[in-house]
């Protein structure tokens, strides 16, 4: 993850572009417009199915109906990424991040027997049925997931527009400390996410799916499934952890989907625009929340909608590395700083773990 989510980061402060941009410069525009829609499609789902589980732990702290909170934290969202400037909303984002530590805190609080958990981990077993390779096609998606690429190339962008860096020919380029720095950060960045998703799985293990609790359709279940067995602090911390991670999520999702599809039309786009200045742009996002709201009046159900957006995504995320493979490697859209040689081979390996598990899930 943390090497794909470099090359992305690359791409975005050596071309001074998002990723849509260089992905047109090797691929035919509707190559990139397929890509754009089928993360628009994905993105939309999975807001939807976010929405729905803060909706349902609002519900379960304060009593009142989820439907009054999924039409609250779309509009507050929405108006939030609109309103705000880019530098604004990324110190938002950073502290959110800590939220999502609740789940590690749950996991010490439910797991009892650490020295068996941790030889499955790294001891694990080969999948042996079409849901155990369908599960890992989801995992790789939620993990190496396209949304990421899109949102780290803009947001290196974005970064260079804060800093008054407003015009492409400014922005291309970036010095060996600049990437350095970058590589840090992503490296950091991505294993903290890793981490808070072992333990989302740990706890989910270690309590429902021990107790043989495994047909979950909401959060709001999951969460009450998990009050007996684990305690009400245990309940709480993992409540307040899908609100955390639901205003953490959101943006990006919705923001990726927005520039892939600004930067495939050549709209004007940023979060550090005003509205009128990005109308096509910020209508992205707005129509994203909005089919998110809707999808929970129609009673969609939010896991099975969440399973199957990560399978999307894991089938969709190989073709997208092949893309960035070669974006990476044209010595002209890098202008001569492409990755180094380590970094190519494991993206390599990357990719062909990824088409081996979709292949997996079709075969077995």
């Amino acid at each position: 993850m943390a090497v794909v989510q470099m090359m992305c980061a690359r791409i975005g402060m050596v071309t001074g572009a998002g990723l849509a941009c260089a992905l047109m410069k090797k691929f035919p525009r509707w190559v990139v417009i397929l890509f754009s829609v089928a993360l628009l499609i994905a993105n939309t789902i999975n807001i939807g199915s976010d929405l729905s589980g803060m909706a349902d732990a609002g519900q379960m702290l304060t009593g009142l109906s989820s439907h009054y909170f999924v039409i609250a934290f779309a509009v507050l969202i929405t108006i939030a990424i609109i309103r705000f400037r880019y530098h604004q909303i990324a110190d938002v984002l950073k502290w959110l991040c800590l939220v999502i530590f609740a789940y590690a805190v749950t996991a010490f609080l439910v797991v009892t027997d650490w020295k068996s958990l941790l030889h499955d981990t790294f001891v694990p077993s080969w999948p042996h049925s079409h849901d155990a390779w369908s599960t890992l096609v989801a995992i790789l998606g939620t993990t190496i997931s396209p949304y990421l690429f899109f949102w780290q190339a803009s947001q290196e962008v974005e970064e260079e527009k804060a800093q008054g860096e407003r015009t492409l020919k400014q922005r291309q380029g970036a010095t060996a400390k600049e990437l350095a720095l970058r590589k840090m950060d992503v490296g950091i960045g991505t294993f903290a996410s890793n981490l808070v998703m072992f333990f989302i799985i740990v706890v989910t293990a270690v309590t429902l799916h021990k107790h043989g609790i495994t047909k979950i359709e909401t959060s709001k279940q999951a969460a009450e499934a998990l009050r007996p067995l684990a305690g009400d602090f245990a309940y709480l911390l993992y409540t307040v952890g899908i609100i955390g991670v639901g205003f953490l999520a959101i943006p990006v999702l919705a923001g990726s989907a927005a520039y892939a599809l600004a930067e495939t039309f050549s709209w004007h786009q940023g979060i550090d625009k005003h509205f009128q200045g990005a109308r096509g742009f910020f209508t992205v996002i707005i129509f994203s929340a909005s089919i998110g709201v809707l999808l929970n009046f129609l009673n969609v159900n939010p896991i099975k909608a969440l399973y199957w957006t990560a399978i999307i995504n894991g089938l969709l995320a190989p073709f997208l590395l092949i893309g960035i493979l070669l974006v990476s490697s044209d010595k002209k859209i890098m202008r001569k700083q492409m990755p180094s040689k380590l970094s190519f081979i494991l993206m390599v390996l990357v990719t062909l773990l990824m088409f081996g598990a979709a292949i997996g899930m079709f075969v077995f």
